[in-house]
């Protein structure tokens, strides 16, 4: 979006961007600010998704997987991870893509905090039906 763009246009670009990206999960995130701190709220659309999320560099799919990996590190960002992992689907990863992602964040990360967000892609993936999730892969077995 054009810096010369009102504060109106660029939410509306914003939430554009977050209806395609985060669908539902990322309207309640923003709805559930509205009482405590709109002005976040509409930072969330316009900036976040608005001017970042839409930045042509990266692939919608791999700034998702950039955001697991990021909050994953950074521990307790549980309910950030269940709107992510949604988006992540949204954006065409597999949930076994998804899986890989965070196994692959246990060795940068640390195991608890992995297994913190498997236990949040789980969870995502049963309200969606995804489970299981492909075959159970171990190499050499």
């Amino acid at each position: 979006m054009s810096g010369n763009s009102s504060r109106e246009e660029r939410f509306a670009h914003g939430l554009e961007v977050l209806t395609r990206v985060d669908g539902e999960a990322g309207q309640r995130v923003v709805d559930s600010l509205a009482d405590v701190s709109p002005e976040l709220g509409h930072q969330v659309v316009a900036w976040a998704f608005g001017e970042i999320y839409d930045r042509p560099q990266l692939a919608p799919r791999d700034r998702q997987l950039v955001t697991l990996g990021a909050l994953t590190a950074l521990g307790g960002c549980e309910a950030q991870l269940d709107v992510h992992v949604n988006a992540a689907l949204n954006v065409g990863l597999t949930p076994e893509q998804i899986t890989e992602a965070l196994l692959h964040s246990a060795v940068y990360c640390g195991m608890p905090r992995a297994l913190n967000a498997t236990f949040a892609a789980k969870k995502v993936f049963a309200e969606r039906g995804l489970l299981p999730v492909g075959e159970a892969s171990v190499r050499g077995a």
